[in-house]
């Protein structure tokens, strides 16, 4: 029951007209780093039986929960990326986000019909392989021991995907005897067609707006010579005015590289117009199977590209593979694990059962229950997205939306040409979490609102949206009653350009960001002093009585009632003092509108703590920005139709290689990354590896490349909630 297990991934094994392909290795962190180790090792040796709560929350009986700063995890015995030392009369578990097998996913969306597990081992040890139901329930499987004194062994399991049509995970452990055995490898394997038996390439592509962020990125890609293998280019879209070429690292990484890095630098033109131009790019060279969309400020598990690339590969049609997001800070929290967007609302989130910000050092993936149901998405984070560049050639690049909704709608686009999106467990970077943040409160507004309803005009099935135009009433309302009047002004702006036709999407991709900052500082809640104490001292003459704090309106009886008391306020002048002392001090966390709209005026901290900002109420800004605010949703409501119909039939020549070339050729170098202003193009201090050449002078693009009529850097679900 012996074979050799394969080390190279594109090295198939023939076998009439199968070939063995490697869909997985088991790996470990190079570092060692005690914070990730749980997401590769499981040292909890009991296997219970998962329940959930009263609340539907994922909770277990009878299952080792160990920390990740636990005593019993030593990183010493880490021997190599692929080997691991096993302790006498130890147990080691590989149930886990990295080395576990998800075995539904590959049902669900490839061709592979059965898995191979090869396992080699030095010194005595047993091999137990288990399999979870879609509910969580773990089952025993199979298990193989070297006998005393023969010093290791090679097992190899043949394991069917057949039952695993709802989810499921197969995963295993090795258990020494009475002397120390060492993991020298394994890897699930799988016979596929011989047509398929080659690993496809990718191109990855990057924006970068500041380098040193990107710099160890490109650094982690060049170490690994395995990952280079499987890459025909990196290329790197140079937004910023720090320039990548001009880091300490940079000249090392490129020769590391071999010739594959390419820096191309334009101007700001957000995080859609550099992964737009790492697409067309990507299609322009017509040699790559696929480009992966890589965050310049990601860490990244690189062994995540190989299976991505994999998975890919064996799809039954071409499919986007996308990566799970963990927090940056806490590096063991699963914070993103799969997004959709709710037709009625066009608002994203949370897939359905998925519980965000999931800590797997405290609960591992055999512990909780709903992890082994198979998540079905509608999108994809750029954080790490694959996508075919047939998916490209046919239905055009993404949409010119500078930041916010341009992988969540190409995701929606391909899904509607017949292209899904699978978001891939095992897949993964590292990314600073979007919790601590409110960017819909910010310049960020106007794309949020913007793109969002641009998005809704595509793709809802509703004749008038569903929800979005009463919500964005709604929200705006909020926004004025909580004196946040800067929002609302760029809130306003983003509908009006929408309504002005989607010309203005390309014309103004380059352009927008500086109006969009000037149109902010204009209103006093976006002007910003780094301390509170900058401010007067707050002054209020009658504090409200104990007991009587504002507190959150639940039903929609008592929403009202609150704002339709703060509307009428509106109306009175502001007290004296409220002109000279704000009326209190009020955390971001704590700034709701249903508690602003009971003050004139208030010191407000920044969601991220660096700053603060001094509201005012301001009657008549807000009686003329309600008036607008009526008049823009009522023509939304009056005209979504017609809208949509007219951003439908633009769809393909906005997305198309034509009307991108156009945008890029216009984007120069910039020379103020906070203004979006563009200067002279400087020369290049390695003018082998930065391109500057308007893509007009380039080849011309594949045939056939259209979009079917039918939202940096999109964040994950919670990444910017409107305001409560």
């Amino acid at each position: 029951m012996t074979a050799q297990t394969e080390t190279a991934p594109d090295a198939p094994e023939r076998s009439e007209d199968k070939v063995r392909r490697v869909l997985q290795r088991v790996i470990f962190p190079e570092d060692r780093d005690l914070d990730v180790l749980p997401l590769y090792v499981d040292y909890g040796a009991s296997v219970g039986v998962p329940r959930e709560d009263e609340e539907g929350g994922p909770q277990v009986t009878e299952v080792k929960v160990v920390d990740a700063l636990s005593s019993e995890q030593h990183p010493e015995n880490i021997l190599d990326r692929h080997r691991l030392r096993v302790v006498a009369d130890q147990r080691v578990s590989f149930a886990t986000y990295f080395n576990a097998f998800a075995a539904s996913y590959w049902r669900m969306w490839t061709v592979v019909d059965e898995v191979v597990l090869r396992v080699r081992v030095s010194g005595q040890a047993t091999v137990i392989v288990y399999r979870s139901t879609a509910d969580g329930r773990s089952q025993r499987v199979d298990s193989e021991s070297s006998e005393s004194g023969e010093g290791g062994g090679d097992f190899e399991f043949t394991l069917p995907l057949k039952p695993f049509g709802d989810g499921g995970w197969y995963w295993f452990d090795v258990w020494a005897g009475t002397d120390d055995a060492v993991l020298e490898e394994a890897s699930w394997c799988a016979d596929v067609p011989a047509e398929r038996g080659r690993m496809g390439t990718a191109t990855v592509g990057i924006t970068v707006i500041r380098p040193d962020s990107a710099v160890p990125l490109l650094g982690q890609l060049a170490a690994d010579k395995e990952v280079m293998a499987a890459l025909d280019e990196v290329i790197v879209v140079d937004q910023g005015t720090k320039r990548v070429h001009d880091e300490p690292d940079a000249a090392r990484i490129d020769d590391a590289m071999g010739g594959k890095l390419r820096v191309i630098e334009q101007g700001n033109i957000g995080g859609s117009g550099g992964f737009a131009r790492s697409q067309y790019e990507t299609v322009k060279a017509g040699t790559s199977t696929y480009v992966l969309l890589l965050d310049d400020d990601i860490v990244a598990e690189p062994e995540s590209i190989l299976r991505a690339i994999t998975f890919g590969d064996l799809a039954r049609r071409p499919t986007l593979v996308g990566g799970h997001m963990f927090s940056l800070y806490a590096r063991s929290q699963l914070h993103s694990f799969g997004e959709q967007v709710a037709r009625w609302r066009f608002w994203w989130g949370p897939a359905a059962r998925v519980n965000p910000e999931h800590d797997l050092a405290n609960r591992s993936l055999r512990a909780t229950r709903w992890l082994h149901s198979r998540v079905d998405v509608d999108y994809n984070g750029w954080w790490m997205c694959l996508i075919p560049r047939v998916v490209l050639e046919e239905i055009g690049l993404g949409l010119p939306l500078f930041i916010k909704w341009d992988d969540a709608e190409y995701g929606l686009r391909a899904q509607a040409a017949g292209y899904p999106t699978v978001s891939m467990p095992g897949v993964a970077v590292w990314h600073v979490p979007w919790t601590d943040k409110n960017d819909a409160l910010d310049w960020q507004a106007y794309y949020h609102q913007r793109n969002r309803t641009v998005a809704a005009l595509l793709h809802s099935p509703y004749d008038y949206g569903g929800r979005v135009v009463r919500e964005s009433f709604i929200h705006q309302v909020k926004h004025l009653l909580a004196m946040q009047y800067s929002t609302a002004e760029l809130r306003l702006r983003a509908l009006e350009d929408i309504l002005s036709g989607p010309g203005h999407l390309h014309a103004q991709i380059g352009t927008k960001l500086p109006e969009v900052r000037a149109m902010r500082t204009e209103h006093s809640d976006a002007q910003t002093k780094p301390h509170a104490d900058a401010f007067p001292r707050p002054r209020l003459l009658k504090p409200p009585k104990r007991g009587h704090d504002p507190s959150d309106p639940q039903s929609q009886l008592a929403q009202l009632k609150t704002a339709t008391l703060g509307s009428i306020r509106q109306m009175f002048p502001i007290r004296d003092l409220a002109k000279r002392h704000p009326e209190a001090r009020i955390s971001a966390r704590d700034a709701r509108w249903w508690r602003l709209v009971a003050l004139d005026s208030a010191i407000v901290s920044t969601t991220d703590g660096t700053a603060a900002s001094w509201y005012r109420r301001e009657p008549k800004e807000f009686q003329r920005l309600l008036r607008r605010t009526i008049r823009v949703h009522e023509q939304f409501a009056l005209e979504w139709p017609r809208l949509a119909r007219e951003y439908r039939a633009a769809l393909p020549e906005l997305t198309s290689m034509h009307g991108w070339e156009s945008t890029f050729d216009a984007a120069r170098p910039a020379d103020d990354e906070t203004a979006g202003e563009v200067a002279a193009e400087a020369e290049p201090s390695k003018p082998t590896s930065v391109t500057k050449t308007p893509v007009s002078d380039a080849s011309e693009p594949a045939d056939g490349l259209t979009a079917a009529p039918q939202v940096a850097e999109a964040p994950p679900p919670g990444a910017s909630k409107e305001s409560q």
